[in-house]
């Protein structure tokens, strides 16, 4: 039976995930995160710790666990956790198996004392910067998509229901500013679809699923060359993806070509990305009561082969996605950013259908919220 790990034990792990080439460990080359520290320092306004208590967490340190949040997609508790649990995230961060690690609720705060700063737009802008001006630029065409972030479950009444759809806060909330504080007043619930395949014969019918899900919708813009988030925009679960296309496509990539799922297929976008000098490479929509023709799934087979360039990989035998993911979604919804994330480009799933990439880097079981058969 082995003992508790040791330091050198711990080394060695970190030798093999450089040799295995830690996205994480590059970012860190990459950019400088001292350069942060006076818009966070401005932003966030902290007292001098007079008055006592534990001192907060280390502002450049929370805006790495934010970067961490983006590059994979992750929620507060599932930040809280993989942080703990992943080798990669403490080297990252600067931790020690010893140390201690944000919870969920401090995550949270964080973020919201930047987004009533209106903090969010400037440090992503400076953040791109710095992986432009590093020569990653905007290549090869954008790939565009969105997922779900869960939020917590909101337990309110009927009127305060009511109230917080009409864009009020209820009264009583008003008068308990503790309370205000712990309610989320913009996610939203909506509805993700599961078509089943059609069966084989002899074999038992599957049957559609509709899965309820509560919380807000990231919207991004991947430039295809180097798998960087370049655009994106946040808005409630409920919002349809379509109507986001003209905030997260942006200009100054070098490539014009276009790809999406069959949610941002509509006259309204083909005509704006003509309009605007882009090349649709959108999917086509299945005809309702009729099946795809032949030729229009060929069509859309060749739609969900292009990858980030940078994506290929030795354990991929074939083209994929890279796993990359817009920024939390508990920023203000309707915000945008030409920013960008180091993407996952090691490991990439397969296909536009799409995968969600779980903070392992593979491709997870279930299928992307977005989709074809989730609006």
């Amino acid at each position: 039976m082995r003992g508790q790990a040791g330091f050198w034990d711990v080394d060695e792990r970190y030798v093999r995930l450089s040799e295995a080439g830690d996205p994480l460990e590059k970012l860190n080359a990459l950019v400088p995160w001292e350069v942060f520290r006076q818009p966070l320092t401005k932003a966030l306004k902290r007292p001098d710790g007079a008055k006592g208590g534990r001192p907060p967490y280390d502002p450049v340190f929370m805006f790495k666990v934010m970067v961490l949040q983006a590059l994979y997609g992750l929620s507060d508790d599932q930040a809280e956790f993989q942080i703990q649990d992943r080798l990669s995230f403490m080297r990252f961060l600067g931790l020690g198996l010893g140390d201690r690690v944000p919870d969920a609720k401090t995550i949270w705060l964080f973020r919201e004392h930047l987004t009533q700063a209106k903090a969010m737009e400037k440090l992503f802008a400076r953040f791109d910067k710095h992986l432009t001006n590093a020569g990653y630029l905007a290549m090869g065409g954008q790939i565009v998509d969105a997922t779900i972030v869960a939020a917590p479950k909101q337990r309110n009444s009927n009127e305060e229901k009511d109230e917080i759809k009409a864009g009020k806060v209820p009264e009583e909330w008003k008068n308990r500013p503790a309370k205000l504080r712990q309610k989320d007043r913009d996610a939203r619930w909506t509805v993700k679809f599961s078509k089943a395949k059609v069966d084989e014969a002899g074999k038992p019918t599957q049957r559609d699923i509709a899965i309820p899900a509560f919380g807000y919708k990231n919207h991004a813009s991947i430039d295809r060359k180097h798998g960087f988030i370049r655009g994106w925009s946040v808005t409630s679960a409920s919002a349809w993806d379509g109507a986001q296309l003209s905030k997260v496509v942006v200009p100054g990539n070098t490539g014009s070509t276009v790809w999406a799922d069959t949610a941002y297929r509509s006259k309204k976008n083909e005509t704006w990305l003509e309009n605007n000098g882009y090349r649709s490479d959108i999917h086509h929509k299945k005809p309702k009561g009729r099946p795809m023709s032949e030729a229009t799934s060929r069509a859309n087979g060749r739609r969900s082969k292009p990858a980030p360039l940078s994506s290929t990989s030795s354990r991929t035998k074939r083209p994929g996605w890279a796993c990359s993911s817009a920024p939390s979604a508990s920023t203000v919804p309707g915000s945008r950013s030409a920013w960008s994330i180091w993407s996952t480009t090691s490991t990439a799933s397969s296909g536009i259908a799409g995968k969600v990439c779980p903070p392992d880097g593979k491709a997870a079981a279930q299928t992307s919220p977005w989709s074809k058969s989730s609006h």
